[in-house]
């Protein structure tokens, strides 16, 4: 058995598809299994990322230029992955991610209909060769979801950050991009059906996490 490396698991979807709470059962079922956990987000996860974090998604009267969105991005993964990611996978930590660059091909390359070539070049830039070991992806109608999203602001006292108030439209496009990447990668992603009960959901990632450590431990 090789437990010396750690692990990534990136948590991936939409707006109001529940990721907050389903990351919290990815870390419990680690925990329980003797795993340690790092739990991370993104865009952020650093002091300097967190602060990028604030320019991608405060609304400003400054209309924010496509590529400058996608640089930011990456500027915020580029210090997240050497500064937090990789540090801990080297410790043996396995780290839980809030969204990785599957997002930037969704959000940046799906909803804004920017080069996905362009991603991927980044995306190797940044990155090199290291990509999730492990992606469940929450996946639900963009209606529901969205509706799940002003119901938990609204219950928060939170308005909406820059990309909540894009329109159902551009939200359509990122859910489509999400599982054109899950067909594409199969044996990474996990596609779980996050419009049904909380407690089915959670029972579905629970047992993807189980298996995937049973999978590592043989």
């Amino acid at each position: 058995m090789n437990m010396q490396r750690g692990q990534f698991i990136t948590i991936e979807g939409g707006e109001g598809v529940g990721k907050s709470t389903q990351i919290e059962a990815v870390r419990d079922t680690l925990a329980a299994a003797g795993i340690a956990v790092l739990l991370t987000r993104e865009p952020g996860g650093t002091p300097r990322a967190e602060k990028i974090r604030d320019l991608l998604l405060t609304p400003s009267d400054e209309p924010m230029p496509q590529i400058c969105e996608l640089l930011l991005m990456f500027a915020a993964r580029a210090t997240h992955v050497d500064n937090v990611i990789k540090p801990a996978m080297a410790r043996g930590e396995w780290v839980v991610c809030d969204r990785f660059t599957d997002a930037s091909y969704a959000y940046q390359g799906g909803g804004r209909g920017m080069s996905k070539s362009f991603i991927a070049a980044l995306e190797n830039m940044v990155q090199g060769e290291m990509r999730p070991d492990l992606t469940l992806l929450l996946d639900a109608p963009v209606e529901l979801a969205m509706q799940r999203a002003r119901e938990r602001n609204a219950a928060r006292g939170q308005v909406s950050d820059r990309f909540e108030r894009e329109q159902n439209e551009f939200f359509s496009r990122v859910r489509t991009e999400y599982l054109r990447i899950a067909q594409v990668a199969a044996q990474r992603v996990t596609v779980i059906d996050a419009a049904q009960p909380l407690q089915i959901v959670e029972r579905a990632v629970r047992e993807r996490v189980s298996a995937f450590i049973s999978k590592v431990r043989a």
